[in-house]
């Protein structure tokens, strides 16, 4: 998502996203930097967040299928369910917490955080929308080097639920594409912009191997609310299992990047592990 809008509506898009059905249960592990794996089950909810870019059309070269079905000795998890509501956070794994950063990769802010979460030797999630993906290889490369788990957040960051079943296509699966490109894996997780999900995106989206992640606590960092708020709402929010939504790209994200350096050493010192998820 390269410029920063605030999209109308949010309220119904809440209630959209409140509205969505019951989740099925599957069973997954967490991979923490010890490399101890953590059994648990999921059970989600997911709001919106984030301000919206102006939506282009793209070509229709979109594959539903990773291009790793064919790669010898890679891992690939098991095809997951169509799910009719998101991940929002992640129970039974301890006490962890997994942060997640939207919208990136962007080189002004991007390769702060990769520093801080590279001081603390911590692992985060990032979706990337494959627009700035595209603009920002050696940023992608970077990402998966030091090791944390790169999520699709669409290629230009619509709102999925205005668009075709052709649409929702066209921003995934070129997403999937680049990430595969850049990095040699296509992603197993993604993110619906604004958090607005509906039947196509999570049917499209299950038939190209991802699983649906949502949050549980939304910093609001893209309204640019200042450092000490970004910091509370995560220090209010900490808990185990909890999955912080934060952006990387996508406006000013200066504030975004002296929070985690704030809030991060406060949570290991509270004794959280930072992990991110495994699919099995």
């Amino acid at each position: 998502m390269k410029s920063d809008q605030r999209l109308p509506g949010r309220r119904t898009l809440l209630r959209l996203a409140a509205g969505l059905g019951t989740a099925a249960a599957v069973r997954m592990t967490v991979a923490d930097p010890a490399r101890t794996p953590v059994r648990y089950f999921d059970a989600p909810t997911a709001g919106a967040a984030g301000p919206p870019p102006t939506v282009r059309a793209r070509p229709a070269g979109y594959r539903l299928r990773p291009m790793t079905a064919g790669a010898p000795a890679r891992f690939r998890p098991a095809a997951p369910p169509v799910r009719t509501r998101p991940i929002e956070e992640l129970p039974e794994i301890g006490r962890a917490m997994v942060l997640t950063f939207d919208d990136g990769p962007d080189p002004l802010y991007t390769p702060h955080i990769l520093a801080t979460l590279r001081e603390h030797d911590v692992r985060a999630m990032f979706f990337l929308c494959g627009e700035m993906a595209n603009d920002n290889q050696d940023l992608v490369r970077a990402i998966a080097e030091d090791g944390h788990t790169i999520g699709n957040h669409s290629w230009t960051h619509p709102l999925v639920t205005r668009l075709s079943r052709a649409g929702v296509r066209d921003e995934l699966g070129p997403t999937s594409e680049v990430i595969e490109r850049i990095t040699g894996a296509a992603p197993l997780w993604y993110r619906a912009p604004y958090g607005a999900w509906n039947r196509n995106s999570f049917e499209i989206g299950a038939d190209m191997g991802m699983e649906p992640m949502a949050w549980t606590v939304d910093t609001l960092d893209w309204t640019e609310p200042g450092v000490g708020t970004i910091v509370r709402r995560v220090r209010e929010g900490a808990a185990p299992g909890v999955v912080v939504l934060s952006h990387d790209a996508g406006g000013n994200r200066s504030q975004s990047v002296t929070a985690l350096r704030r809030y991060l050493p406060e949570l290991l010192d509270d004794g959280y592990r930072i992990t991110v998820p495994r699919r099995r």
